[in-house]
């Protein structure tokens, strides 16, 4: 019985990841709002209710896609900080290798990156369950802001009077022991880091910026600077 078990398991794993692969495809043909359940069918040779059987519905298919390319892109950030730390990196060189493997992802994935950071898709609210990926690359900054604060100390933003509230809910709910200056200094950040590529990606930059690698280089190590991180 494991055996046959085993076997299904495996079966299903495969077509699954078939099924991903074909919406994917779509994604990239399409755009989000079109993609479709019965289509996906059509094109794998399934019937419908054969697909239903996998994801019940249309936006538990988007939801899917959504996390893979949430725990994808936070892969990528957690891997090149693993890398830099592992090379004895300042926290500021840390920050700079993770907004590269950031832009770097999205330039090699760019109709995921659009799925997660582009336009709503109509129609689609992302669960709970997209909340813990979507936080992997941010904490992935947090950490490394938190061993520059815990080393050789941040030089704090300036924080108007009128956003320290603010500012300290927020360090409450996802940056605990972080002063609220830097906290507000690092959503902006993220903000504009999100801002760079996604010009970038989506042709805003076009007769602006030529040389869009050195360009990005000099802004997210200008981002560092604005959360506090000694220069290396």
């Amino acid at each position: 019985m494991s055996t046959v078990r085993g076997a299904r398991e495996r079966a299903r794993i495969e077509v699954t990841a078939a099924i991903k692969d074909e919406a994917r495809r779509m994604l990239a043909a399409e755009g989000a709002a079109k993609l479709s359940l019965r289509a996906v069918a059509r094109e794998l040779g399934m019937v419908s209710s054969a697909l239903y059987r996998y994801f019940p519905s249309r936006d538990e298919l988007l939801t899917a896609l959504i996390i893979d390319a949430y725990d994808s892109i936070g892969a990528a950030a957690e891997q090149a900080d693993a890398r830099a730390l592992d090379a004895g990196a300042a926290p500021r060189e840390r920050w700079g290798a993770v907004c590269e493997a950031v832009r770097a992802w999205a330039l090699d994935h760019p109709h995921e990156y659009a799925l997660i950071y582009g336009s709503p898709v109509p129609g689609y609210s992302a669960p709970m369950d997209t909340v813990g990926p979507a936080s992997r690359v941010g904490n992935t900054f947090i950490n490394i802001v938190r061993a520059a604060h815990a080393g050789r100390g941040l030089a704090l933003p300036p924080l108007p009077a009128v956003l320290r509230p603010e500012a300290v809910r927020m360090t409450a709910d996802f940056a605990e022991g972080l002063p609220a200056e830097v906290t507000a200094a690092l959503v902006a950040a993220w903000a504009q880091l999100i801002g760079l590529i996604s010009f970038e990606l989506f042709g805003q930059f076009n007769r602006v910026v030529e040389d869009r690698a050195a360009f990005f280089t000099h802004a997210a190590d200008q981002l560092a600077h604005g959360v506090g991180l000694p220069a290396v």
